[in-house]
């Protein structure tokens, strides 16, 4: 679905953000790509939604380059920002999923009968009618998520999707994540607290300073992760079993 070769990134100061990344992501699967903060996490994600553009390498989403077809790559990718309310453009909880459809140029039936799916997807139809800015936290997050979803992405992209979220918001959060994998979509999630997903994702990534260290299975890399400066799950420390925030 998603292939990086020799991909690098540096910003217009010289700050290298990513160097030599080499990854390949399957359709449909749910990948966790772990670093300490400043590892290049964000900005990888940036070139994946074709936001950013990489200083040297290639990338391939689903045979396109999100370089030269920035458009058709942005109708397969939806990204949800770590701050909710930096994509919220909407003054109704309506009107903001609205905003993505109507962008596609799509006939106003169509649109609404994208608002509505998502606002159903999401558990958000009672909230439909409210001011956006008297959302709690996880509501804007799930209110992100419509929004992207209204675009009918095959791989959504989350940027650290728990920050500033309370436990019942990032149980809300994580049960529409692990839906929308169930369902077929592939998931791309960024996090230095592993914790939250572990029990969910099919395979992690580890990223330290703009370089992949490591990727494979969860449960052979989560004693690893120490030494790149992520703190492994709390039942890696006190040896316990493995068990899901849902639970």
């Amino acid at each position: 679905m998603i292939q990086l070769h020799n991909l690098h990134h540096r910003y217009p100061d010289g700050t290298y953000a990513l160097r030599g990344i080499d990854l390949t992501i399957s359709k449909g699967e749910f990948l966790l790509i772990c670093g300490a903060n400043g590892s290049g996490k964000t900005t990888l994600l940036r070139i994946m939604s074709g936001l950013l553009k990489p200083t040297e390498g290639s990338i391939s989403i689903n045979g396109l380059n999100p370089v030269k077809e920035p458009w058709k790559v942005r109708q397969i990718v939806g990204m949800i920002f770590q701050d909710p309310d930096s994509q919220i453009v909407g003054e109704t909880v309506r009107e903001d999923i609205a905003f993505g459809p109507e962008n596609l140029g799509l006939s106003l039936k169509e649109i609404k009968e994208r608002v509505d799916w998502a606002l159903e997807k999401m558990g958000l139809q009672s909230l439909s009618e409210k001011s956006c800015y008297l959302l709690s936290g996880g509501e804007k997050r799930r209110l992100a998520i419509a929004g992207v979803m209204a675009m009918k992405p095959e791989v959504i992209l989350f940027d650290e999707p728990f920050t500033h979220l309370d436990y019942p918001g990032i149980q809300e959060v994580l049960k529409y994540m692990t839906r929308l994998h169930q369902e077929g979509h592939t998931l791309i999630v960024t996090t230095h607290d592993v914790e939250k997903v572990i029990a969910h994702i099919d395979r992690i990534a580890i990223i330290h300073k703009g370089e992949i260290k490591a990727s494979g299975l969860p449960d052979h890399l989560v004693k690893e992760l120490p030494q790149f400066g992520v703190r492994p799950p709390c039942y890696v420390i006190l040896g316990g079993e493995k068990i899901s925030w849902l639970e």
